[in-house]
């Protein structure tokens, strides 16, 4: 673990870096100066830790977002040796997906700007546009040798996420019941990452996983998407000393809006979530509190089409959750009837975090950081 002192070194660095870059740059420079100077202290930022590149531009326009970092992978069905099937993340369909987002976007450039670097995101505000970092949920897509990271960061990846649920090749998952940390190979990648200024991303880790990968990277580590084990005892939610490690690196953690690990209560409101926040904030600082949404901009679609009614956003999922749970998984033994924030699931759910943090009195300093200038600066840190 690095220390505090070397987080708030990190964090200056990072702020400086950004100034740097932009006044380093000349069509950047051309662009901030045209938009009254656009710096790290100017202006407000919603970005949001994780959600997906919609069929629709408008979508992008309505949420009101600066920035996000987009999951673009993609699944393929897998015929086991047993003749079980599995679906995986594989190297063919996210080479598939990572390239199909990208000429979605670059189709409606006056509304994306495909980010390479985290200086990216006041370029994309001053021009109106907003800035995706895009993201693989799960190292599985490197299948033969760490080469494809450099296939994947060529095409745009800047964000790689370790594993999905299970264990993989490289990294113990938060749902395996085997237990377990970072492989060989895991340890290589962590360091192939970090060579490519990728950002490495702890989300559905195990404990272990997460624990090793804390100890062995040098630059910050974030969870893109997750919530507190001290508030709901799951093991897909996170332990306060890996909360704590993730800030001690320079990263951030980012609060997602699945309900079912946010309360144990049958009714989620949106003081739960804002709970979650609290609760990072008390245990690991301000610096490393940030929004998730791991739903599409919209929102749960299901839900939506329901008028936000839990009982039937939730057919369906409810027999996965009781499929872990029968496996002994920390926390799936227990009932769930809800899977949305009704207040949250909607495409303004920035402007109503926004309104909670201010009612729940965070202050606006606080607010700017958690709503999007935490993850600014943890992306400016990694990439540049």
């Amino acid at each position: 673990m690095v220390s505090i002192k070397r987080r708030e070194f990190i964090q200056h660095i990072a702020k400086a870096s950004v100034l740097a870059t932009i006044s380093g740059c000349s069509a950047s420079s051309n662009i901030l100066k045209s938009k009254n100077s656009l710096t790290l202290d100017q202006g407000k930022l919603y970005i949001d830790g994780l959600s997906f590149v919609p069929d629709d531009p408008i979508d992008v326009k309505a949420s009101q977002l600066n920035s996000f970092i987009a999951d673009i992978s993609a699944i393929e069905q897998i015929e086991n040796s047993d003749g079980s099937i599995n679906y995986k993340r594989t190297y063919k369909a996210c080479m598939k997906s990572i390239k199909a987002k990208a000429a979605l976007m670059n189709s409606h450039l006056d509304t994306y700007l495909i980010a390479n670097k985290g200086s990216d995101i006041a370029i994309a505000k001053a021009e109106d546009k907003c800035a995706v970092f895009m993201q693989i949920q799960g190292a599985d897509c490197v299948e033969s040798n760490l080469n494809q990271v450099d296939e994947f960061h060529d095409l745009g990846l800047r964000v790689l996420q370790l594993t999905h649920h299970y264990n993989n090749l490289y990294a113990g998952g938060a749902l395996s019941v085997e237990k377990r940390g970072l492989s060989q190979r895991g340890f290589e990648l962590i360091e192939k990452l970090e060579s490519k200024n990728i950002l490495i991303d702890l989300s559905h880790s195990s404990v272990e996983s997460a624990t090793d990968t804390l100890a062995t990277a040098k630059g910050p580590i974030v969870q893109t998407h997750g919530a507190a084990r001290a508030l709901v005892n799951n093991a897909r939610c996170t332990p306060d000393h890996i909360l704590k490690g993730i800030a001690d690196s320079g990263g951030v953690f980012g609060v997602f809006m699945m309900s079912w690990w946010l309360t144990n209560e049958k009714i989620p409101r949106a003081e739960h979530y804002i709970e979650h926040l609290k609760h990072i904030r008390n245990v690991a600082g301000i610096d490393a509190v940030a929004i998730a949404n791991d739903y599409p901009l919209r929102g749960h679609e299901k839900a939506l089409m329901s008028g936000n009614n839990n009982q039937v956003a939730i057919e369906g999922y409810d027999s996965w959750w009781k499929s872990v749970g029968d496996k002994g998984v920390l926390g799936f033994d227990k009932e769930v009837n809800h899977i949305v924030v009704p207040e949250l699931n909607h495409i303004k759910r920035m402007r109503s975090i926004e309104y909670q943090l201010s009612k729940a009195k965070f202050s606006a300093a606080e607010i700017d950081k958690i709503m999007g200038k935490n993850w600014q600066r943890v992306l400016i840190d990694v990439l540049g």
